[in-house]
């Protein structure tokens, strides 16, 4: 820890109660290699948030994937990235005349029917835009680990319940996934804060930067607080980590979205212990991260 980061964490010894000072051991694991997490997939080389992904992060042998998840029109939920369907799938096609292209305007058997793997190669024709239930699927048997997102749940008023019963339906609130292998997240507190009183036992993450003053609030319902790459220093990583979240364990910082060695590099030198990136080959090669 740097000198400035050191005093930034004596700093923050006025909120008695919240913060936690790391014994030695504790110390020792924030310059641990950070978890890799391949974002959307490894999304650098496969269409993101598809079942292509997921398999191509698995061949590249990492355990972790990232995803997005929204709500159709008829109530099912579907893992894409974008609020438009335009960027990623040939709905303008397919559907002339339906702009604005809002997932939330379109049931799940009219997105079935849409290309999602042809803007990224010719290879990739014919991808779909898999349901939660089928993403959810193809995660377990690949033996991997997932880091959702709850997108734009301000769209989707009650989104949190419909997740968590797919996750429910699918074997994913069991003790094993729980406590290994899931991790909720959203740029939404009130969808972290939400997913939290349902759910206790689930791990959460908050995406965001929020000022060092406002994060004894967030480690009420937030495990994880993680920010975009170029917001970070060393002094923000070492705030974020003198908290501890709501299962009593310091808070961690997974942070997104890096994609070159230099980038990565300088990310685990600040003591980050996640990334997220689009090219999980990369960082590991760079930083020698875990998966």
């Amino acid at each position: 820890m740097s000198a400035r980061a050191a005093t930034a964490t004596a700093a923050l010894a006025g909120f008695v109660g919240v913060l936690v000072l790391p014994t030695a051991a504790e110390a020792a694991q924030q310059h641990d290699t950070p978890v890799v997490i391949a974002h959307r997939g490894a999304s650098g080389y496969a269409p993101e948030n598809t079942l292509q992904a997921i398999d191509k992060a698995d061949k590249l042998g990492f355990d972790w994937v990232e995803n997005d998840v929204q709500r159709t029109k008829d109530g099912r939920l579907v893992v894409i990235h974008d609020t438009n369907l335009a960027r990623t799938t040939n709905v303008e096609q397919i559907f002339p005349g339906r702009a604005p292209y809002n997932v939330g305007d379109f049931t799940a058997a009219e997105i079935a029917k849409l290309d999602a793997g042809s803007w990224k190669g010719a290879e990739f024709a014919g991808a779909r835009v898999p349901t939660l239930t089928r993403y959810l699927d193809r995660v377990d048997h690949n033996h991997q680990k997932l880091l959702m997102e709850i997108k734009a749940p301000e769209l989707y008023p009650g989104i949190e319940k419909d997740v968590l019963r797919v996750l429910g339906e699918e074997g994913w609130l069991n003790r094993d996934h729980v406590r290994n292998r899931l991790v909720i997240q959203s740029f939404s507190a009130d969808s972290v804060r939400t997913v939290h009183e349902r759910r206790p036992d689930i791990t959460t993450g908050f995406l965001g930067t929020p000022d060092v003053s406002d994060l004894p609030r967030y480690a009420q319902f937030a495990d994880q607080i993680n920010p975009s790459n170029g917001t970070i220093s060393d002094w923000y990583v070492a705030a974020v980590h003198a908290f501890k979240g709501p299962h009593g364990k310091r808070l961690q910082l997974f942070t997104w979205t890096v994609n070159d060695a230099a980038t990565a590099r300088r990310a685990a030198g600040l003591g980050v212990d996640g990334i997220i990136t689009n090219v999980p080959d990369v960082v590991r090669k760079a930083v020698g991260g875990r998966e």
